[in-house]
């Protein structure tokens, strides 16, 4: 498993499954995280029987008309930015990332709070090329779930609309023993129930 700083830097992949609300159900979404290049995207579409490719240059658009950007389901890589501690507090410790290529993203810089005992981001707050704070992510609720602090729920605003989006994880299981084949296109379609009880 390599590690850089305590940071995973591996391979990642990510099989995501949309049960509510009513217009996303059924709706999955895979991820295969890189290193070296892009991530690879797609999005299954059940209302169309349609499995969508997601350019890498869609990464920081709406998620499916949500206030949440691609980026923010499957995550940032963190060789993308620098990083700076730039303040200690009781609880947390707050980072601050500016992009490598700023010509990529629509923010200057993201500051990340990261909750001290959990060391989980609970807030980011991006700041466009004004100053101003225009988006937000707030984790709403933490639980230990086999012994791994969880987000179970999260919330987005943009706050140039007022726009807010709600995500709640639910039937959370660790270390499942999934087979790799799970993690492929044919199961964008064919969600493995067996495993989403």
């Amino acid at each position: 498993m390599p590690l850089r700083g305590g940071a995973y830097l591996g391979e990642q992949k990510y099989y995501v499954y949309f049960r509510r609300p009513a217009d996303v159900s059924q709706m999955t979404l895979l991820v295969w995280k890189h290193q070296d290049r892009d991530d690879d995207r797609w999005l299954y579409l059940p209302a169309l029987d349609l499995v969508k490719r997601i350019a890498a240059s869609d990464k920081r658009t709406s998620f499916v008309g949500s206030d949440f950007f691609y980026e923010d389901i499957s995550g940032r890589s963190i060789d993308a930015d620098s990083h700076e501690l730039i303040e200690t507090t009781d609880n947390y410790y707050v980072v601050r990332n500016k992009p490598k290529r700023p010509g990529e993203v629509e923010f200057a810089y993201y500051d990340v709070y990261i909750h001290k005992q959990s060391f989980l981001p609970v807030r980011t707050e991006y700041i466009d090329d004004s100053d101003n704070l225009y988006r937000r992510y707030t984790a709403l609720a933490v639980e230990n779930i086999q012994g791994y602090p969880t987000v179970v729920k999260a919330r987005m605003e943009n706050l140039r609309n007022g726009g807010t989006t709600e995500l709640t994880y639910s039937g959370i299981d660790y270390d499942l023993g999934l087979p790799e084949d799970v993690f492929s296109e044919r199961y964008l379609r064919r969600a493995p129930r067996e495993y989403l009880q």
